[in-house]
Parts: structure tokens; sequence; C-alpha cells
């Protein structure tokens, strides 16, 4: 797994030294991060965390990092609602889910009980984050409540993910000098 941090720090490198990639980069991660299936491939939340602490360190502006991340997330959980609408009950069959029945089972039972809530926060739990749009879908949740749930969820996510780096940088150095 010594690839991962490998990646990620190459990815923050390439925001250093070129920071116009900043927000398409973001706009990527975030989107892979919440695509069903790519996102056990694709762990990018620490990376964009360190993408925000560059934009506090560069003095790069927050807004279009901030609307690429958010743009990116919504649009990867938007995608994986549709392909859990579009393929039902093939998506069981497709790697990891077929390794792991009972985690589309939980994921199921979740959307189930908590409905747009749960996408909601779903989005802040790893490993629900990409499963639980592709199991709304499944489960023929209303687009309308989703799409909420998901726009709304996929701000504050960025939000979260980037502002304490982006804002909070020279407050822990404060902090701590």
């Amino acid at each position: 797994m010594a690839w991962i941090a490998e990646w990620g720090r190459d990815i923050v490198a390439v925001v250093r030294q070129h920071e116009t990639y900043a927000a398409p980069i973001c706009f990527a991660l975030a989107f892979g991060e919440s695509l069903a299936f790519v996102s056990f491939l694709l762990p990018a939340t620490l990376v964009l965390v360190a993408v925000g602490g560059l934009v506090g360190q560069a003095g790069l502006a927050f807004l279009p990092v901030f609307a690429a991340s958010a743009l990116g997330a919504a649009l990867g959980d938007w995608l994986s609602f549709w392909l859990g609408r579009h393929f039902e009950d093939r998506i069981a069959g497709l790697w990891p889910l077929s390794r792991h029945p009972e985690m589309l089972r939980r994921a199921r039972q979740y959307v189930d009980r908590w409905g747009a809530l749960g996408v909601f926060i779903g989005r802040f739990l790893g490993p629900l984050r990409a499963t639980v749009p592709l199991i709304a879908g499944l489960a023929a949740m209303p687009a309308l409540p989703f799409q909420a749930a998901n726009w709304s969820s996929a701000l504050v996510w960025a939000f979260l993910v980037l502002a304490p780096g982006a804002f909070g940088i020279d407050a822990v150095r404060d902090w701590f000098a």
C-alpha cells in the first residue's frame, strides 16, 4: 500500500508546481472518490486534504478548488445512482460486491431505513460514500430526494475536506509556535 502514499505525494507535487491544475485535479479526485467501484481503488480524501493545505500555503483561490471538488463528488454519486438504476441487480455480480455480498445487503438496509438522510450521511462515511448512491439507484429511490441529498452533502463534504488546510494552516502553525 506504499504506492498509495507515493501516488498522493505525486499529485500534491503536481498541484504545488502547477497551481492551475488544482481545480481539475480536485474534480477528478472527488469524482473518482465518489464513483462506485472506482472509489475502492482511488482513496482520494487524504490527497484532497493535502491539496487544501496547499491552497492555504500557496494562497490559491479557495472557491474554484472547492467548487470543482463539490461538483466532482456530486457527479460521481449521480453516475453511481444512474448505474444502480440502469443495471439493477446485475451490479451484485461485479467486483468487489460479488466478493462481499454482505456489504450490498447492509447498504440496501441502510438506504431503505434512512432514505435521503442516509444518502447525505453516507457521504461522510468512507465505505458508504460510493456504495450508498449505487444502492439508492438499485432500490429505485426517487431522483429528487436523492439529488437534494447528493448535492447538499457534496457541498458540505468538499468544504470540510478542504477548509481545514486552506484556512486553518496558519492558525495551527501559530498555535504550535
